[in-house]
Parts: structure tokens; sequence; C-alpha cells
């Protein structure tokens, strides 16, 4: 089983910048890829970003390239999302999915992910 936490929601103003933080723990592995997903009020979960397992492939929304960046630290089984450029309309439940995979494809849909996180709030005000 594998276990994941986001962590560093938060509030903040539009224009400024956030990063969160994917831990994945729980057993013992070396390569899984990730993706960021999320879910405003009254929406459907959306695709954000994801990255392969050695970080070297990224593919993001149209929505947020060029503001965000996806990255990962394999020595620390997490990954991040950095959101520069925030918009009031960023605000959402940011959710971190993992799948256990050694290949480099762009994982974009929900369902090729097995372990999900609880999400963290974060709100841009205007």
């Amino acid at each position: 089983q594998v276990r994941v936490v986001e962590s560093g929601g938060g509030l903040v103003l539009a224009g400024g910048s956030l990063r969160l933080s994917c831990a994945a723990s729980g057993r013992t592995f070396s390569r899984y890829a990730a993706g960021w997903f999320r879910q405003a009020p009254g929406n459907e979960r959306e695709f954000v970003a994801c990255i392969n397992w050695s970080g070297a492939t990224t593919y993001y929304a149209d929505s947020v390239k060029g503001r965000f960046t996806i990255s990962r630290d394999n020595a620390k089984n997490t990954v991040y999302l950095q959101m520069n450029s925030l918009k009031s309309e960023d605000t959402a439940v940011y959710y971190c999915a993992v799948v256990i995979t050694s290949d480099s494809s762009w994982r974009t849909r929900q369902d090729q992910y097995d372990y999900w996180g609880q999400g963290t709030q974060v709100t841009v005000s205007s």
C-alpha cells in the first residue's frame, strides 16, 4: 500500500505563489509517476500536471502552462507543484495521484493512477 499526502495549500492573493508538496510513503519502490489534479466547487476534477518517474517528462494543462511547474525529488519520494501568477480561477482542492511505473507516458486521466491523497485547499483571493 502507498500513502500519498499533500501539503502546502493555503490562502494567497491573486498574482502570488504557492508550492504544493506530495509525499509518498508506505512501500519501498524506486519508480513512480505522479500527477496533480484539482476540483473547484461545482466542477469535475480536472488534470493539472504530471511527471514521469525520473522527472524528464512533464505535461501541463493549457490553463496552467507557463505558470505552474511540476518537479520531484526521488531521494525524498516527494513531488512538487510550484504555482506562480495565481488567479482566482485556480481556487480548488488540489489532489496528488501516484502510479508505480517506470515508463514515461503522459498520464492525464484519473483512472491512470492507483493512489490518491486527501487533497489540499488552495484559495486565491482577488
